[in-house]
């Protein structure tokens, strides 16, 4: 069943109820109206007829088979008469045909108070008051409900009528609207089964609108956008890596060929030939390394958590003075960021390396962590000006850093680290020398590692 076909059974059929309630409780208060006002008149005949009925003579003597009661004032109604006294029955005069005395006998003794009921009598439903004339009698009035039971039965002929012709205009209303409101559905669904056939992420929707169907087709449009921007991305570092990986390739591959179709060369240059081949090798595996880190990094952003980034930078820095032989001036203050422990430790090695492959072994290295900002200051030459736009895109590398060793991704997963992370890295150069790297990442309070760590 479609989205149209269920949203239009559910307005028919909340509509169904409330018009079905609607009638119903209006039946009941027609009907009620109607009882009501013929209570009334039997409540109204039946103190006329009590104070006729204890006018002298009394009824002490012994009563006649039948009466004769005054008529009703003109318009009122005249109902049947039947006086109940001591167990006795009077009638008016040429009538038949008796009420039924239930509880008549408690209502003149004042034991019960005046009643309403409704019977059949002679085949005829009839409306019955019973009230008190006196210690030892009680008046019947009734009358027959023929005519409103005629009323009722046209009412309720008419609330069916007016039942089924509202029910029919709100199946059609109802198509309508559900059809008008599913039409910015059904367009933003087009839209995307012809993205998804011809495969152009540059299409967007044209859905203007301040309700949730507007706010839908904008997050259609973001994750277009972001789609985009992926798969452009993706093919970027395609063609990058493909490039990169094909220079050391070919390197390593000439050198081995060298060694293999010239047999007689000196030992000297076998062994210059094999080591550049696997220097060419380690390049390739340290840009493996990357892409794979990069892939990492892009694939989803990793969880978040209250992380120490004082003790994270103390690891790496004592890690560097292990492998290298440069010298480091710290300044670490206890600061807890919200961030993914790996990748984030994956960011400091790789702004710390930087740092080392261009200080001297001579030359401090500064680092200093104060506010979730971690800032490295190195003693080198210097980042050149016109690198400082392009220092963290993939594979870039300076015209000074060709000669060294890496892969220029060293920087570009530092970046992308720190905005998966939601904070940012910037470089530049020091005033008096070297260069300058600060990465800044959210701090977290007491209050809130608190609730994260119970979480």
């Amino acid at each position: 069943m479609s989205l149209r076909a269920r949203l239009t059974i559910g307005m028919v059929g909340t509509l169904a109820v409330a018009i079905c309630a609607g009638l119903v409780g209006s039946y009941f208060v027609v009907r009620g109206q109607l009882f009501s006002e013929i209570d009334k008149s039997l409540s109204e005949r039946a103190r006329g007829v009590a104070e006729f009925t204890n006018r002298p003579p009394p009824l002490g003597t012994p009563a006649p088979s039948t009466v004769r009661f005054p008529r009703p004032s003109f318009g009122a109604a005249v109902g049947y008469v039947q006086i109940v006294h001591a167990g006795r029955i009077a009638l008016p005069a040429g009538e038949g045909v008796r009420l039924p005395t239930t509880g008549s006998a408690a209502v003149a003794a004042g034991q019960r108070a005046p009643f309403f009921r409704t019977a059949t009598v002679a085949g005829t439903p009839v409306r019955i008051y019973t009230a008190r004339v006196n210690n030892t009698t009680a008046v019947e009035i009734a009358r027959p409900l023929t005519e409103v039971d005629a009323a009722l039965a046209r009412i309720r002929l008419y609330f069916l009528i007016a039942a089924l012709a509202a029910l029919a205009g709100t199946a059609a209303v109802g198509t309508a609207v559900a059809k008008t409101a599913l039409r910015p559905v059904k367009r933003l669904t087009e839209h995307a089964e012809r993205i998804a056939a011809t495969g152009d992420l540059s299409e967007r929707t044209d859905e203007i609108r301040s309700d949730e169907l507007g706010r839908l087709a904008h997050a259609f449009n973001t994750m277009l956008d972001a789609l985009s921007r992926s798969v452009g991305a993706q093919r970027q570092l395609v063609g990058d890596a493909s490039h990169e990986l094909r220079t050391p390739l070919t390197a390593a591959r000439t050198n081995l060929e060298l060694v293999a179709l010239h047999e007689q060369l000196p030992l000297e240059e076998r062994r210059r030939l094999l080591a550049d081949a696997g220097a060419e090798l380690r390049e390739m595996t340290d840009l493996i390394d990357g892409l794979v880190e990069l892939a990492r990094v892009d694939a989803a952003t990793p969880d978040q958590q209250p992380v120490r980034l004082d003790e994270l930078v103390a690891e790496v820095v004592a890690s560097a003075e292990r492998r290298s032989n440069a010298t480091f001036k710290t300044s670490l203050e206890p600061t807890t960021v919200s961030a993914a422990p790996s990748p984030l430790t994956r960011a400091i090695a790789n702004l710390i390396d930087n740092a080392v492959k261009w200080s001297g072994n001579a030359e401090q290295i500064e680092v200093t962590v104060r506010n979730g900002t971690l800032t490295v200051r190195d003693h080198g030459p210097g980042i050149d000006p016109a690198d400082l736009p392009r220092i963290f895109d993939r594979f870039y590398r300076a015209p000074a850093a060709r000669s060294l060793p890496g892969s220029g991704l060293g920087l570009a997963i530092v970046r992308q680290v720190a905005e998966a992370c939601g904070g940012t890295v910037t470089a530049e150069r020091a005033a008096d020398g070297g260069s300058l790297f600060t990465l800044s990442l959210r701090t977290l309070s007491e209050t809130e590692i608190r609730r994260r760590l119970l979480d």
